[in-house]
């Protein structure tokens, strides 16, 4: 398994892996489609950046750090997702770990995410990366009830 960099042959996957879980448990909403259907505009363009986990040449996990407009953060953590197939292995960690060190090399202060409780999982993963709660953001997904954010100088 290793993390690499975003590449157009990985634009598809890039959809692919974050409709599935989506759909899985919500609705694709705009903002959903905005980033996945164009990634190198929407996201790479504006200085975000994107990783994979790669297996024998199939990317099976990713996640996507986005560069906001905001005056309390400065990135957010977003679009990970991981093939069903590949649960429980380590991969979202290893993502995670990987856009967070990108934040940290840009001179970022702060990543923040945005999530559903429901993703039990998930919220329990970026607990793990060092992300608390916080609250008070206004949300472009009606999926989004809990908000949480890494302040870069903890770590």
């Amino acid at each position: 398994m290793k993390v690499v960099d975003y590449a157009p042959k990985y634009r598809e996957a890039f959809k692919q892996l974050n409709q599935w879980w989506i759909e899985q448990y919500f609705e694709m909403e705009a903002a959903d489609y905005k980033a996945l259907d164009f990634p190198e505009k929407n996201i790479i363009e504006k200085g975000g950046y994107i990783v994979f986990a790669v297996q024998e040449g199939k990317a099976v996990g990713t996640c996507a750090l986005v560069k906001l407009e905001d005056l309390d953060y400065d990135y957010e953590l977003a679009k990970m997702g991981v093939h069903p197939d590949y649960h429980g292995q380590g991969i979202g960690y290893l993502l995670g770990e990987a856009v967070i060190e990108k934040a940290r090399s840009l001179g970022a202060k702060t990543v923040y995410l945005e999530s559903n409780t429901k993703l039990t999982p998930a919220i329990n993963l970026y607990r793990k990366l060092g992300f608390q709660e916080v609250q008070g953001h206004e949300s472009p997904y009606e999926r989004s009830n809990i908000q949480m954010v890494l302040a870069m100088s903890e770590f």
